[in-house]
C-alpha cells in the first residue's frame, strides 16, 4: 500500500516519547511518527501514482498544521482497538486530502467525510487506559508543511517527496 503522509516534527515526537510508558501496556506502540494524509492504494506503479499526485497537488500550497490534544477511536474501521492517537487540526491538509480524493477516491470509512487526521501512538490495549490517555493535556505544536512523503507501506519507509508551494 503507498500512501502520502506529512512528516511531524522533533517536538510532536518528543510528545510521543513521553507518553511511552503510558502506552506501554497496548500490544502495538508506534515508534515512527507522521500523519497519513491519503492512501493511494497498490494496484498502479509507484511511478503512476507518483505523477498523478504531483499533477493533483501541482498547485497545492504549504499548509500550516496543528496537533492539539490526544483522543482515541474506540471502534476503528480497520485494525485492533483501541487506537491512541494525537489530534490533528489543519483546514489545509484538509483541502489537499479533498484534492487527493478527488483524483484517487476515497476509502470507505477512512478517508472523505470520515477522515480523521491525526498522529497514531498505539493500538490494541485497554479502553479505560486509552480514555486515562486522553485525558492528557499536552501544549499544543504548530509547524508548516511544505512537502509529503511518499511511503511504502509494505517497507515502511518514504521513497519519495512532493513538494507543495509556498
Amino acid at each position: 500500500m503507498y500512501s502520502l503522509n506529512a512528516a511531524v516534527p522533533g517536538r510532536v515526537r518528543r510528545i510521543a516519547g513521553d507518553l511511552y510508558p503510558q502506552l506501554a501496556g497496548f500490544a502495538d506502540v508506534r515508534e515512527d511518527h507522521s500523519i497519513c494524509v491519503k492512501r493511494l492504494g497498490d494496484d498502479e506503479p509507484y511511478k503512476t501514482l507518483a505523477n498523478r499526485a504531483r499533477t493533483a497537488l501541482a498547485d497545492a500550497p504549504a499548509f500550516e498544521v496543528a496537533v492539539t490534544g490526544i483522543d482515541y477511536f474506540a471502534e476503528p474501521t480497520s485494525g485492533t482497538a483501541p487506537v491512541v492517537y494525537l489530534t490533528v487540526e489543519s483546514p489545509g491538509l484538509e483541502q489537499v486530502h479533498e484534492t487527493l480524493v478527488a483524483e484517487f477516491g476515497a476509502l470507505p470509512g477512512l478517508e472523505g467525510e470520515a477522515f480523521t487526521p491525526h498522529v497514531t501512538l498505539a493500538r490494541d490495549g485497554d479502553v479505560a487506559d486509552a480514555e486515562r490517555i486522553a485525558e492528557r493535556k499536552i501544549d499544543p505544536v504548530t509547524w508548516t508543511v511544505s512537502e509529503l512523503d511518499f511511503t511504502d507501506a509494505l517497507h515502511d519507509n518514504a521513497i519519495g517527496k512532493i513538494p507543495l508551494g509556498e
